[in-house]
């Protein structure tokens, strides 16, 4: 097994309780993990070359989407790929190969990444990871999962919306959440900002849901299927949103539970059942997205409710949760900036307007000067056919001055950028940015459905034609039975 470059070192952990002792009579019993480092050690920015400064002219918004657009730029790759350890890549190979050979053309779903994930959770055993793998897409099937993604495309992006028929979107509108608001008031969740290192943090207060409230206004069936949209959306939105904002790769989150007043009869049937549910897709069809677990204001009752839940959990995931009791602020504000970490757990942000932290989904996946890009990308990959037209004049002399990446993010390197440098959780956002782009590609898309309209007028005019060919077949018939009879009687 691998280590981190120097940077990590591997941690045993047993199987057992966290933090009890064993004798080595023991070990033969009690079986080892390997606690992996975070999932984002390998998948950083290489260090840049020293370069000589040149003078760079001002460049618009226009000219700076061009060179973060042209040719798949180089730096947007690294940004969202990550760049990629050479022994994980021969393995995640390998593992891609043996899952062809069990006669899964796959052609989406089968990234570097995802494939990555699957293999970690297993300890990079081909065969466990393999029938993980192949469980996951089972699973996807069977829950419809890819069109609980496209909904999730439609309503949130307008520029993809225009992909897809109104019958598309009819079919699709099965996955509405409508309950979602009254959801929230008694079960108070969301996603709200970025830790220091740029993950989406996310938030729970258990000791404040009323389930009996929550059973009223929705089912656990369509709690699940939410959860799901949930989980698709942090992967192919927020996560991308939160690459592109920190200048680096981003496949993890950090959560935070407050079980205030929480203890083990809080834990009755229905809760058990949406606890199992959540816990059995969290675990077995999105390994590796979870970084840190941070449980607050833990109380006896809830500590004698923990020994029971840990026997659901795997070790490695365990290994990720820190239980703390009412004095948890030193330790969040350690990985969390006060400014993205709401006034109840510490923090200096209340988001008054949206009601409260918990409604406001605030982040670098709401950020316009972010959004507007990953738009642009998204479009790109929903639609192989759509092509982005940008104005490439000058750029080939610009290029010579200064690298994409540095014009795209005004200077920045992984080596001197911080949070705070590149998201403000507060200011006003232009809304404009990359405009001009987005106005190209409604002009070819509005081309593309005047081109469809054509085609379907002219299969219609040729459908007319065979009805009238057929038509005259019978006269045809009778004429050359006149002429045979006329024949005869000459």
């Amino acid at each position: 097994m691998r280590t981190s470059k120097g940077t990590f070192k591997e941690i045993l952990i047993s199987a057992g309780i966290k933090g009890s002792s064993h004798k080595e009579g023991e070990s033969t019993k009690q079986k080892s993990k390997i606690l992996h480092p975070p999932i984002e050690t390998f998948w950083q920015l290489p260090p840049k070359k020293d370069q000589k400064k040149k003078s760079i002219k001002s460049r618009t918004a226009k000219t700076i989407m061009s060179l973060a657009l042209k040719k798949k730029s180089k730096s947007l790759q690294v940004i969202l790929g990550g760049s990629h350890d050479p022994k994980d890549e021969q393995i995640v190979d390998s593992f891609r190969q043996l899952v062809f050979l069990e006669g899964q053309l796959i052609d989406k779903n089968n990234d570097y990444h995802t494939l990555l994930r699957f293999l970690r959770m297993r300890d990079y055993d081909l065969q466990k990871a393999k029938n993980m793998y192949l469980n996951f897409l089972k699973w996807r099937e069977e829950f419809h999962v890819d069109e609980i993604s496209k909904y999730f495309l439609i309503e949130n992006l307008p520029y993809v919306r225009q992909l897809f028929d109104s019958l598309s979107i009819m079919m699709l509108q099965e996955f509405m959440f409508e309950e979602f608001n009254e959801v929230k008031q008694c079960y108070p969740h969301g996603f709200h900002g970025v830790d220091r290192y740029g993950r989406p943090i996310y938030i729970e207060r258990i000791g404040m849901v009323n389930l009996t409230r929550l059973l009223e206004v929705t089912t656990i069936e369509r709690f699940v299927k939410y959860h799901v949209s949930e989980q698709e959306k942090t992967l192919n939105w927020r996560f991308p949103s939160c690459s592109l904002a920190a200048k680096k790769h981003i496949a993890s989150t950090v959560s935070i539970v407050d079980v205030k007043d929480v203890g083990i009869s809080n834990f009755s049937k229905p809760a058990r059942l949406l606890f199992l549910e959540i816990q059995k897709i969290d675990s077995h069809y999105y390994p590796e997205t979870l970084h840190r677990l941070f449980i607050i204001n833990a109380g006896s009752g809830f500590r004698v409710l923990w020994k029971a839940i840990k026997a659901f959990l795997d070790q490695r995931t365990l290994a990720k949760i820190q239980v703390l009791g009412s004095n948890y602020t030193k330790t969040l504000l350690e990985v969390i900036d006060p400014s993205n970490l709401p006034t109840f757990l510490g923090g200096n942000c209340k988001c008054s307007e949206y009601g409260g932290c918990l409604f406001s989904d605030k982040g670098p996946w709401n950020d316009p000067s972010v959004t507007t890009l990953l738009q642009v990308l998204t479009c790109r990959d929903v639609d192989s056919n759509l092509m982005i037209f940008v104005e490439e004049e000058n750029i080939d002399d610009e290029e010579q001055n200064c690298s994409a990446s540095k014009d795209s993010f005004d200077g920045l390197t992984p080596d001197n950028v911080s949070i705070k440098d590149v998201y403000d959780v507060t200011p006003s956002r232009d809304d404009t940015f990359g405009q001009p782009v987005l106005q190209k590609i409604l002009t070819l898309q509005s081309a593309v459905n005047d081109t469809k309209s054509k085609i379907q007028a002219l299969e219609a005019a040729l459908t007319d034609m065979t009805s009238v060919i057929e038509g005259l077949g019978q006269p045809i018939e009778e004429l050359k039975k006149q002429i045979l009879v006329s024949k005869l009687r000459a």
